[in-house]
């Protein structure tokens, strides 16, 4: 009987702790969270956003903002106000990032094709200490009409 019990308690603790590390984050979203909003008016086919980028790394943080930039332009959209204007999501089904998993983990990868979209506003980087983790935020230039395009290539949306 306790060897039963042992082994049950062994096969529990084990499903348990897979399921716990199992996320539906995609692999280049593990562990981030951030923030966008508007940051002024970009030249024609373009946003202007400063991203917040949240983690216990200062250098991850301030790694990871471009590519928080470019997906929360495609996935999320950004409010507007002090005379920007808001924009939508240029994904509008929420599912796309699972539905075309494949395309967005190379897109999003260390050296994916994100890299292509997006600037960084020289000397507009900031970073500060929350709590036990690190803020950073970036201005950047998300040349959104070229993006909307490539999207549109890949069949992700309608032209």
């Amino acid at each position: 009987m306790k060897k039963f019990l042992l082994f049950a308690v062994l096969v529990l603790t084990t499903t348990f702790t897979g399921a716990a590390k199992k996320s539906n984050k995609a692999p280049y979203m593990q562990h981030v969270k951030y923030e966008l909003e508007c940051a002024g008016n970009g030249v024609q086919g373009t946003y202007l956003v400063r991203v917040w980028t949240y983690s216990k790394k200062q250098k991850d943080a301030q790694a990871a903002c471009p590519r928080n930039a470019v997906h929360g332009v495609i996935f999320l959209g950004f409010d507007g106000g002090d005379g920007c204007i808001g924009q939508k999501a240029l994904v509008p089904n929420r599912n796309a990032e699972t539905e075309y998993q494949d395309f967005f983990n190379a897109f999003f990868s260390d050296n994916g094709d994100y890299r292509n979209y997006v600037s960084v506003v020289a000397g507009s980087e900031l970073c500060e200490k929350v709590g036990r983790q690190y803020r950073a935020g970036v201005i950047v230039a998300i040349q959104k009409d070229d993006l909307r395009s490539a999207l549109i290539a890949a069949g992700i949306i309608k032209d």
